[in-house]
């Protein structure tokens, strides 16, 4: 049997420990300080000089802790799964431990990338977490695929928008997402320019609903099919749930008094309570 030294000489076993470098869609591409690729760069030179030095040792730095107190931007962190609740036939409520009554420490909309291996292959994702943001002890995120009903309002749309990037910025995720974005006026929409581009890939559909305006010859071509006027109520909620090609797991953030509202219509529209999150 090879000592530790002869070891750290064979070629084969370095090649072994040698970071992998990540796909292109593990890119969440929300411009992340650092990105996925990053930290691979820095994974990879940590690598290289332990090599060099033929000490292992040095790779212990990369190692995460196993309990960790808050997060950080120049390494991943290892959280462990407290609790998981199949929500759909395929979306997943996934929660993980902190340590004591410490919060994660995000912002509303700010999002995390987990990193994991599933079936011997590496998978990394951007994920916004679904728990409240003074949530102690805990953080949840909702692991999705099949359809999502999203349904924001004004600022509500925040939340929204890494979830959208994390689904088109991967080619291989199917999710349909129908977006529903209330707004008073038109110049009040946020993000139109994201939106436009959101709504060209084949799997999601963006509406508005404008709750100040009442004429559709006001708006630009591309936006009257699109756009309703009032209130976002509930004969159009049944019409946006009878149209998606399942039954769709929703979202929903605004107002405290929007998100209850469309709680109340989501379940007249046929849909359970572990089949919406309010935000």
């Amino acid at each position: 049997m090879m000592d530790e030294r002869e070891e750290d000489d064979d070629e084969e076993a370095w090649l072994q420990l040698r970071p992998v470098e990540p796909l292109p869609s593990q890119c969440c591409g929300s411009g992340c300080s650092p990105c996925v690729f990053d930290l691979y760069n820095q994974d990879l030179a940590r690598w290289e000089a332990a090599r060099a030095r033929k000490d292992r040792s040095l790779l212990r730095g990369k190692e995460s802790q196993s309990c960790p107190s808050e997060l950080s931007p120049e390494t991943f962190l290892a959280f462990r799964i407290s609790a998981m609740e199949k929500l759909t036939e395929d979306t997943y409520r996934v929660q993980f431990a902190l340590p004591g009554n410490s919060q994660l420490g995000l912002w509303p909309g700010q999002h995390l990338i987990l990193r994991g291996i599933v079936d011997g292959l590496e998978i990394q994702r951007a994920y916004t977490p679904i728990s409240p943001a003074n949530a102690k002890g805990y953080f949840e995120v909702l692991i999705k695929h099949g359809e999502l009903l999203m349904l924001a309002a004004g600022t509500g749309l925040a939340p929204m928008v890494p979830i959208l990037h994390s689904i088109t910025d991967n080619a291989d995720d199917e999710t349909f997402v129908t977006l529903v974005s209330c707004f008073k006026t038109f110049e009040g929409i946020y993000l139109k320019t994201f939106l436009e581009e959101q709504a060209r890939f084949w799997n999601i559909r963006t509406f508005f609903v404008l709750s100040q305006e009442s004429s559709p010859e006001q708006l630009p071509w591309s936006y009257r099919e699109k756009t309703r006027f009032g209130r976002l109520a509930q004969d159009l909620v049944e019409e946006l749930v009878g149209s998606c090609r399942r039954k769709p797991f929703a979202l929903v953030c605004g107002s405290a008094e929007f998100t209850k509202d469309m709680a109340r219509c989501l379940l007249r529209a046929g849909l359970d309570e572990d089949s919406y999150f309010l935000f």
